[in-house]
């Protein structure tokens, strides 16, 4: 949750309505951004469809459609300030641009200049924008091992950009919402209708499923020919899918999301990425550069910035705010600039946020102010939580229930916001656990917080993965993510001289 200029903490009001609360938490605990491509669209959209999106679709050419990239121009601010701004470190930028200088030389456009920006978001994506404008998060970079993967997920970028495909996507979008309001016209609501609907969603859906195939395709061919590992994509894609189960609270996946998703499922896409890349020979052909990559990331800002908090295994620190709470174990915490969420077993969901509230006003009555949907007004209650003033009260709306504390420390009120579906049996006992957690830092623990960053460290003689991850801090299931960030397989091992990430706050 960021604080200062970055942030409006009065801004964070929510209404508990119906059961979108309920689903928007869970969708903010767990949704993770998997190298979506981000599509531009006409000005008169929101500007929330410049933000991390399911739409796997770039636009250029420039040279087609200026407006475009004027467009685009105009939205990298935009961009800047949906994902952090921009990471700035001069010895990986060098090494990026190195790589994207080795795929330029190959691509369909060679004269075509390219603006890289490595976003400050521990989000895991990379996306395109008119005009040769490239984004890549330090969050891709922490997850990628050497130069050939960073060069694929580069080279698909470009592949959307020589394949045209964002005034394609435009095309059969406009297409397609003159045909829905056909239908709706025509059809109403019938069963007709609704079929009608069904398959132009599908069209559009398959359409993106098919522009991430070919741009894998023409990705895959510009890091062959540049010299890289072609294999790398097959391999990138399985960390990606390795990574997202990792941050799942069950590791379980959900087969009938990948239906209408825009990207092609992940078991598909590598098999076809392997194909392609035997085009160019066996395993082992091509550089991967890995090396010169670790050197680059060595250092890499991991996880969250001190302007957001620090989410350190199931307990979230802020310096700036000097607060800190916890989660119970089986809880995952998601940490963005506007709010805090956590989602745990039996769907329930944790949402912490700040609000500015007179200090002359009770507790009590801001919670009876109109804010809370459903609120059980008996319920409310005067509580004092770690020495702090707080309020406690129960809501319920549509199947869920509620707990709603807010919390006065330093001048500013906090809010816990507890999730659970009406059946479940454990919402009290969360929700006193969670509340009862929220205590202030003390100055000393304020001063030892201190970032996480990637460091490349030795393998010497005698270090195994288990006493290599132990020396990892501030990060949970530590072996587990140890293999994820090194892409090990089960049953891999670590042999005296290789190198391998860690992370540590030293």
């Amino acid at each position: 949750m960021r604080t200062g200029k970055d942030a409006d903490l009065s801004t964070g009001l929510y209404h508990l309505s119906k059961s979108k609360l309920p689903r928007a938490l869970v969708l903010a605990g767990v949704a993770f951004v998997l190298a979506s491509c981000q599509a531009i669209t006409p000005p008169d959209v929101q500007e929330s469809a410049f933000r991390p999106s399911d739409k796997p679709v770039t636009v250029d050419n420039v040279t087609a459609n200026n407006k475009l990239a004027e467009l685009a121009r105009a939205q990298h601010p935009r961009i800047l300030a949906t994902y952090g701004g921009e990471y700035s470190d001069p010895k990986l930028e060098r090494m990026v641009a190195k790589v994207i200088g080795s795929l330029t030389t190959v691509s369909a456009n060679p004269t075509q200049n390219y603006r890289i920006t490595i976003l400050n978001s521990p989000n895991v994506n990379a996306f395109a924008l008119p005009g040769g404008y490239l984004y890549i998060t330090r969050g891709l970079l922490a997850l990628a091992n050497d130069s050939s993967e960073l060069a694929a997920v580069v080279a698909h970028e470009m592949g959307h950009v020589t394949a045209n495909h964002g005034l394609q996507r435009q095309q059969l979008e406009a297409e397609e919402g003159l045909a829905t309001k056909v239908v709706s016209d025509v059809l109403g609501d019938s069963p007709t209708a609704k079929v009608a609907l069904i398959r132009g969603k599908l069209r559009l859906a398959q359409f993106s499923r098919n522009q991430e195939l070919e741009a894998d395709a023409i990705g895959i061919k510009s890091v062959g020919e540049a010299g890289y590992d072609p294999y790398a994509a097959s391999r990138f894609l399985q960390s990606m899918s390795t990574y997202t189960d990792f941050r799942s609270v069950s590791g379980a996946t959900d087969a009938s999301l990948d239906f209408l998703a825009t990207h092609p499922n992940t078991p598909q896409r590598i098999e076809l990425a392997l194909r392609h890349a035997r085009q160019f020979g066996p395993p082992g052909v091509g550089t991967r550069d890995r090396d010169s990559f670790l050197a680059g990331i060595d250092g890499l800002l991991y996880g969250d910035t001190p302007e957001e908090g620090y989410v350190r295994g199931n307990t979230f620190l802020h310096p700036g705010l000097g607060v800190s709470f916890s989660v119970p174990d089986g809880f995952i915490i998601d940490n963005s600039a506007t709010a805090v969420t956590a989602t745990g077993p039996g769907d329930m969901a944790v949402r912490f946020d700040g609000v500015s509230v007179g200090k002359d006003r009770s507790l009590t009555d801001y919670i009876r102010s109109g804010w809370v949907a459903g609120l059980d007004d008996a319920s409310v209650r005067q509580e004092m939580i770690n020495g702090n003033e707080a309020a406690i009260a129960s809501a319920s709306a549509e199947g869920w229930r509620f707990d709603v504390t807010v919390i006065r420390a330093g001048g500013q009120v906090y809010r816990l916001l507890t999730a659970a579906p009406a059946a479940s049996t454990s919402l009290d006992s969360v929700a006193r656990s969670v509340g009862g957690s929220f205590r202030i830092l003390s100055p000393a623990e304020k001063a030892a917080l201190k970032p996480l960053r990637i460091r490349i460290v030795t393998v010497k003689p005698g270090q195994t993965m288990g006493t290599l991850s132990a020396q990892m801090v501030g990060v949970d299931r530590k072996l587990d993510l140890f293999r994820v960030l090194n892409a090990l397989a089960p049953g891999a091992t670590v042999s005296a001289g290789d190198k391998v990430k860690i992370i540590t706050d030293k």
